[in-house]
């Protein structure tokens, strides 16, 4: 696996760097060794926080923890990854496409499904035009942590969303 490494905030020391590899370099038995792995350090005031990103053709695996100790997030974070390919590995492992990114007996090999994927509701509603503000004031209205709204500026369906720190976020489609 190649990684690469980077700091917000902090200086990646060798230790921090030799850490990173060792703890994410377990997953290694499941990737091939040309798998990039992108992680990032970062420190807000007592908040040491660790991201790591693994992309594979058509799909991103990606884990982020925080606590107050960079090497215990770097713990987490190892341990939340390999779980989740476990858990997703029949839908990651699409034979025709990304199959190449991962080793061939993380591929045979079965893994029990915990906890399969079941869609046990649907909804359907009018997706009327309004601006993103407004679709913030009207998710918090209804008490979700998400809103799907079509965009009066855009007249796209997009997608606010409730972040850490009384923050919104917005997801527009990309064409």
């Amino acid at each position: 696996m190649k990684f690469i490494i980077l700091g917000k905030n902090i200086d990646v020391t060798e230790g921090l760097r030799s850490a990173v590899e060792d703890k994410i370099g377990k997953l290694e038995k499941y990737f091939t060794p040309e798998t990039e792995v992108h992680v990032t350090l970062s420190v807000e005031k007592d908040r040491q926080k660790i991201e790591v990103t693994i992309p594979v053709k058509g799909n991103i695996i990606r884990s982020e923890q925080v606590s107050n100790d960079m090497y215990v997030s770097i713990d987490l974070v190892e341990e939340i990854i390999e779980r989740q390919l476990k858990k997703y590995k029949k839908k990651l492992v699409d034979h025709k496409q990304s199959s190449s990114f991962f080793k061939q007996d993380f591929i045979e090999k079965d893994y029990m499904d915990d906890e399969e994927i079941k869609i046990i509701r649907t909804k359907r509603f009018d997706i009327k035009p309004m601006y993103p503000e407004d679709a913030c004031i009207q998710m918090e209205l209804l008490g979700h942590n998400f809103f799907v709204f079509n965009n009066a500026e855009t007249d796209q369906v997009n997608v606010v969303y409730k972040r850490k720190g009384n923050t919104y976020g917005l997801i527009e489609p990309e064409f």
